[in-house]
């Protein structure tokens, strides 16, 4: 029999999110466009509230049988993500009128995607890992193709599903192989399992398919495409709440069902992770387009997380935490200011384009600065103190090869770093930029303010609500 009292405290969030959502279909097929400005703050506030009722239940619970299991260490990443997921909810409604594509869809998208997110991290067992997987991935090859007229966002949709259905096809047939080697689709019980090689082997493929969800390379292919071509609210999006959830339930999965056998995946994460800090630093030198050169970008970042998850859970857990939140806020910020870059003409991509941008919007360069310098990891802001937790975790796991390219390909990011900087700050003027809405600016410099300056004042409680939440993984 169902306890429904342990079911709603478990998934609390995601059964908000799934009514609400639900519930906007039904209010949506009524009232049709009438509902369509008005849904965008429908949705922002209910991602808001999830993320509050993630921590009424912080210590988490179990549910639906052991199908679905929270802690300490995924209900920081549904409150992180959900806050995250709002908040470019809500900076996106201006664009949206302006392309004319503001229909209650886009809201009730996020929040089913946002719906997926809850799942894979809550997710206890293979089955429930992979619909919501399933969930998420449906609704996001949908949000990057929402811009019907746009071939760039046509061609960045279809790129996404037939890369992300092959993805999804490894993941499913690793854990076909793992459950028919274990016996079993939950993860405690896989761990218990005697390890076989035809396990390792579903592992492995498990491990290629979660490091597609995580644009980790050589399974980075798609994100330079979908990063420039999709809707730059959407990729505001992409870019902070699904992959701090992706990277946790990564994490996870590691931790929790592999946990035992690091042996045989640390040396498979830590090439992951070094070819995705090489590949996405140096791709990241040559690009023209922000976008891309942002979709790079987060290809190195995540080599930087997966080094924190080849530390092992007892080292790399809380820097994991540490270093991802401070990453997401930065990039959701980073791509709020691309949003409130435009001209007549459409959108500001170009990264020449953006010259002489001090001398007219000052309180917009700092704050970008604020965001570029934090993603590159200088001190003393945010980025810095994310990096150097993961750095620290790498050293104690005596991973010191990866470190090393750690250390190195933070040192050739600062070529596209600094540059935008340069052209900020220093290069000649261009045409004037049309007005940034409200909502674009205000996430923006919160963006900065956390990132950049306020982390400075609870940078030890940050690090320690991030080590307490990784204790969670014990339980």
């Amino acid at each position: 029999m169902i306890d429904f009292t342990a079911m709603i405290l478990t998934i609390g969030p995601e059964l908000w999110l799934v009514a609400i959502a639900l519930a906007g279909v039904l209010i949506g097929a009524t009232f049709k466009d009438r509902f369509n400005s008005v849904s965008i703050k429908f949705g922002a506030i209910a991602l808001f509230a999830a993320a509050a009722i993630s921590l009424m239940n912080y210590e988490g619970g179990e549910a639906f049988g052991g199908l679905v299991r929270t802690n300490t260490f995924v209900n920081f990443a549904k409150f992180v993500s959900y806050v995250l997921a709002g908040f470019a909810l809500i900076a996106s409604e201006g664009f949206l009128k302006r392309h004319g594509t503001i229909r209650y869809e886009y809201s009730l998208l996020i929040l089913l995607a946002s719906f997926g997110m809850g799942i894979i991290l809550s997710a206890a067992d293979l089955m429930t890992l992979y619909m919501g997987v399933e969930t998420l991935s449906l609704s996001s090859y949908v949000l990057a193709a929402f811009h019907r007229d746009s071939t760039k966002a046509a061609e960045a949709g279809l790129k996404y599903f037939v890369l992300g259905a092959l993805a999804s096809g490894m993941l499913l047939y690793g854990a076909s192989l793992v459950y028919g080697f274990s016996g079993s689709t939950e993860y405690a019980l896989i761990a218990a399992a005697e390890p076989s090689i035809g396990m390792m082997f579903g592992m492995v493929l498990m491990i290629v398919g979660l490091a597609f969800k995580v644009s980790a390379a050589p399974m980075h292919i798609w994100t330079p495409d979908v990063y420039e071509g999709a809707p730059t609210p959407v990729v505001a999006f992409f870019a902070s709440a699904p992959k701090m959830a992706s990277m946790v339930v990564f994490a996870n999965v590691m931790f929790t069902v592999f946990g035992d056998v690091i042996d045989q995946w640390q040396i498979i994460l830590c090439i992951i992770a070094g070819l995705s800090m090489i590949i996405g630093s140096l791709g990241a030198l040559t690009q023209t387009n922000i976008k891309r050169l942002l979709g790079y970008s987060s290809i190195a970042n995540m080599g930087y997380a997966l080094v924190a998850v080849a530390a092992g859970k007892e080292l790399g857990a809380g820097p994991l935490l540490v270093f991802m939140t401070l990453y997401v806020i930065a990039s959701l910020g980073l791509f709020m200011g691309v949003l409130a870059m435009r001209r007549k003409g459409g959108m500001v991509e170009g990264i020449n384009e953006l010259g002489g941008l001090m001398r007219k919007r000052p309180v917009l360069t700092i704050a970008l600065s604020i965001l570029i310098f934090s993603m590159a990891g200088l001190p003393p802001f945010g980025g810095f103190f994310g990096k150097w937790e993961v750095l620290t975790a790498g050293v104690d796991a005596g991973l010191m090869p990866v470190v090393i390219i750690l250390v190195l390909a933070s040192v050739v990011s600062l070529g596209y770093y600094l540059r935008l900087i340069k052209i900020m700050w220093f290069d000649e003027p261009t045409e004037k930029f049309e007005t940034i809405d409200g909502s674009v600016t205000m996430t923006v410099l919160l963006a900065a303010l956390v990132a950049g300056i306020l982390f400075l004042f609870f940078i030890n409680a940050l690090s320690g609500w991030a080590g307490s939440a990784a204790l969670g993984l014990a339980g």
